[in-house]
């Protein structure tokens, strides 16, 4: 497991300031500092549940505190210990680690006897009423509800009914439990709101013990104090519900856990709607949660992203009360930083075009030396073949250049990474007039590091070594949808779906060395961007997918701002 980050921030968030001034003043104690991170297992967690793993875990780690991992499984239907077991991948392939898990379930009990004293204290109510009828009576924004006809039932009935419920003798929907506070508030949350539902289905943990399950708003807030949750942060469209968060607590006289909210993390150029992540699933848009276009952190890590990429995008692009939408450009960029640091160079060619050196000796093997990591401290190299043949991209040699080409044309020269200057001498067709190969001359004399040949050349290409090479698959990712906004568009989001954002050449080659190396460790193919191995690779089919392009268009931008 990679380790949280051990650098205190420079700055701190508002959460942060907010919980400092606490410390300072006496309020809280940093040992009783208790943060919670509580996922419904339903799906897969996205970018948008990491910004927020990186802030209640970070908070907890920056004060002393500590953090609560707690599974919202109030909704037999559609949760699953699959879920259940990828968000712990999840959170640990972050860095981090909980104090405690616990899960909604195992306050089942304890929630029904809460509700059971708010049926006591005349504070909730079974509801007969449809659901279309308790939705007509909840009125506006602007014109108060109505009061249900069952509202005024008795103490002992209700307390009658809801145990019937338990035992299972109502249909779902016949009835539910409501609190009974106010069908005139201005917050329609406050507007008796239902606390439970009759559903008749297996719980993945409690099996079917249970057939009437707790709403997210009634389990929430006594789950947060069950805990003794000291700050329970939650995106901001939680803010509207944050009356009747407190409202429950006060009523029940329980440990005073406190909600605060922050934006949501919105990023562009993709979606963050479990339900649109869902349909991009069935209809086989994607090939699952974890393809690597999709905005889910088993996407990105399968894509090539590091949990220290990660981490540092959710600190740089910080926390807000506004909503805002965070440039996708910024998420790469923090993986180039990081990869720049640690990743091994090496060479691939995607797109092969052979090239036969006409005066190289064809028994001559020649080992160069090329160094794995400019950036790293400890200086290391590997060892490259070079022979009479070897692959250049189709990309770098053009028969009849244009103005500003300046790769290999015929009477043209470049060198090669870490090896020669070579000259194109001619070039060798397939009947139909497409390129076969090309036969070049190398100059002896030019070779990388004790260049003697005094010439000058305007490019330099990579290559592989045709006999040493390793034919792979590469698939080169890019932005899923062609808007910044797919989910601002009056159209249906799928037609804004990206034709090119997904490339695969299935006929690469690639440098021998890579076969020497760790599954998941990343790479940078020379010009092309940074790579790792597929999941699904096997040794029988070798498959790279690029994480990101080297161009950084988040700094090219930054600089441009600062002129």
């Amino acid at each position: 497991m990679s380790e949280a980050p051990k650098t205190e921030k420079k700055t701190m968030n508002f959460l942060e300031e907010m919980i400092d001034a606490e410390i300072r003043s006496g309020k809280i104690k940093p040992d009783n500092l208790l943060t919670r991170f509580p996922p419904e297992p339903n799906g897969y967690l996205h970018l948008g549940h990491a910004s927020s793993i990186c802030l209640n875990f970070g908070i907890a780690k920056r004060f002393g505190g500590k953090t609560n991992l707690r599974f919202d499984d109030t909704n037999p239907v559609t949760e699953d210990t699959e879920y259940v077991e990828s968000i712990k991948a999840d959170i640990r392939w972050l860095g981090f680690e909980w104090a405690n898990e616990f899960y909604a379930s195992d306050y089942f009990e304890k929630l029904y006897e809460f509700a059971t004293t708010l049926i006591k204290n005349g504070l909730a109510y079974v509801d007969d009423s449809t659901a279309e009828e308790i939705a007509a009576g909840k009125g506006t924004p602007t014109e108060p509800g109505k009061n249900s006809p069952y509202r005024n039932r008795t103490v002992d009935e209700n307390l009658q009914l809801f145990e019937r419920m338990r035992k299972g003798e109502f249909k779902e929907s016949e009835k539910t439990l409501r609190a009974k506070i106010d069908m005139a508030s201005p917050n329609m949350h406050l507007r008796d709101p239902l606390m439970y539902r009759i559903k008749h289905a297996h719980h993945h943990r409690t099996g079917d013990n249970w057939c009437i399950y707790p709403m997210y708003d009634f389990a929430h807030g006594q789950s947060d104090s069950i805990e003794n949750i000291t700050h329970s942060i939650c995106t901001l469209e939680f803010e509207v519900h944050k009356p009747l968060y407190n409202w429950f607590i006060e009523k029940l006289k329980i440990y005073p856990s406190r909600q605060f909210e922050f934006a949501r993390r919105n990023i562009s150029y993709t979606v963050m709607s479990k339900r649109k992540l869902l349909q991009l699933v069935n209809e086989n848009i994607v090939d699952g949660w974890d393809d690597p276009r999709m905005p889910t952190i088993s996407g990105v890590r399968r894509r090539g992203y590091t949990p220290e990429s990660i981490r540092n995008f959710a600190e740089v692009a910080g926390i807000s009360r506004r909503e805002n939408v965070t440039d996708f450009n910024l998420l790469e960029s923090c993986l180039r930083e990081h990869l720049n640091k640690v990743a091994v160079r090496t060479m691939a060619v995607i797109n092969p075009l052979k090239v036969v050196l006409l005066n190289y000796d064809e028994s001559k093997t020649e080992i160069l030396k090329a160094e794995n990591n400019p950036e790293a401290v400890e200086k290391t190299y590997r060892d490259v073949a070079f022979s009479k043949e070897i692959f250049i991209e189709q990309d770098d040699f053009m028969e009849h250049a244009g103005e500003g080409f300046f790769r290999l044309t015929p009477g043209g020269m470049v060198r090669l990474k870490h090896a020669y200057i070579i000259k194109c001498e001619n070039v060798v067709k397939h009947d139909d007039g497409t390129i076969k190969e090309i036969h070049c001359t190398y100059v002896a004399e030019s070779k990388s590091g004790n260049d003697q040949s005094g010439l000058k050349v305007k490019s330099v290409i990579h290559w592989v070594n045709a006999a040493t090479a390793v034919t792979a698959e590469v698939r080169l990712y890019d932005k899923l949808f062609t808007v910044e906004a797919p989910d601002a568009q009056d159209d249906d989001f799928k037609k804004f779906i990206n034709p090119q954002s997904l490339q695969i050449f299935s006929n690469a080659k690639v440098e021998p060395d890579l076969l020497g190396h760790e599954k998941g460790e990343r790479f940078q193919f020379l010009r092309l961007g940074y790579f790792v191995e597929d999941k699904y690779s096997t040794s029988a089919k070798r498959i790279y997918n690029r994480a990101v392009t080297l161009k950084d268009e988040w700094a090219k931008e930054q600089k441009k701002q600062k002129k």
